[in-house]
């Protein structure tokens, strides 16, 4: 079972995570966030606030309570935070627990309308001794558990009545699924050197294919780069590298999904498709009261 900290005691890994990690069972999501902060700036964090207004179809989240499962770098935690919500962060990977309390050490100083916490949404004692929350947001997170339908499960616990849920999953695609299973399962097991290899020949690959396509439909490919920081505010390179390594791995169709929540009390009430690619699939539901 999952050992995590409080807020009053050090951060350190859980032996679960740390043995993962060293069998080549998962990739290091918090180091590569680590990296992160160091591109972050106000205008990323603008653009995050921007995405939680758009498919939450809010102005702002004044008294409201949010709860940010796997927050990663903590971006969209200090984005909720901005926008008036009370937070409750966690995260199952010690180092993206560090992110988290950095940012708000930077951004919010000794706030205590936003805790960060370290523990696992497969954990279901602790998933529901946290209490009910209007918001519930999980971005790319639970296909990443080694037990997505249980992540998908437990997350929804948290839910208060008329609450929201936004959660993101990434879409099955035939063929490239059970593909990119294999690449990613590859590069966390590989030795540094060939991680290396694996993510240089990807990022190639992707790189020049996202150019040809800009071409081929009239884009400026400098300018789609450029802007990329647009989407949620996040980083080309270090989501790239995030879905090289991203392991585990699982999927699911929009339709899935849908059904999972429509059976257990919820709504659908925005959905943004990744258009038939291997990306996130961006859901909404509101629980019914």
């Amino acid at each position: 079972m999952i050992v995590r900290t409080t807020e009053a005691q050090p951060i350190i890994e859980t032996t679960g995570h740390t043995a993962e990690v060293s069998s080549g069972q998962r990739f290091e999501f918090g180091s590569n966030w680590r990296r992160f902060l160091r591109v972050l700036n106000e205008e990323r964090i603008a653009e995050a606030e921007r995405s939680l207004r758009g498919m939450l179809e809010v102005e702002d989240l004044r008294g409201k309570s949010f709860l940010d499962i796997g927050s990663g770098s903590g971006l969209f935690s200090l984005a909720a935070r901005r926008l008036g919500a009370t937070v409750h962060s966690f995260d199952y990977d010690p180092q993206s627990v560090a992110c988290t309390r950095e940012l708000r050490r930077r951004y919010s100083g000794d706030d205590s309308s936003w805790t960060v916490d370290e523990g696992s949404v497969l954990d279901e004692r602790y998933v529901r001794s946290l209490g009910e929350f209007d918001v519930v947001y999980s971005w790319g997170v639970l296909h990443h558990t080694g037990a997505m339908w249980t992540a998908l499960a437990n997350v929804y616990l948290p839910v208060s009545p008329g609450g929201a849920l936004f959660i993101a999953i990434y879409n099955t695609q035939p063929g490239w699924t059970p593909f990119y299973t294999r690449i990613k399962r590859t590069y966390v097991s590989a030795p540094r050197v060939g991680k290396w290899l694996i993510a240089g020949t990807y990022i190639g690959l992707a790189t020049c294919r996202q150019v040809l396509s800009d071409v081929r439909h009239g884009r400026n490919p400098v300018r789609t780069y450029a802007e990329y920081k647009r989407a949620r505010g996040m980083s080309v390179w270090h989501d790239l590298v995030d879905w090289i390594g991203g392991y585990p791995f699982e999927t699911a169709r929009p339709e899935e999904i849908f059904d999972f929540y429509r059976a257990r009390g919820f709504e659908l009430r925005r959905l943004a498709t990744a258009g038939g690619s291997v990306g996130c699939n961006e859901f909404v539901f509101v629980k019914r009261c």
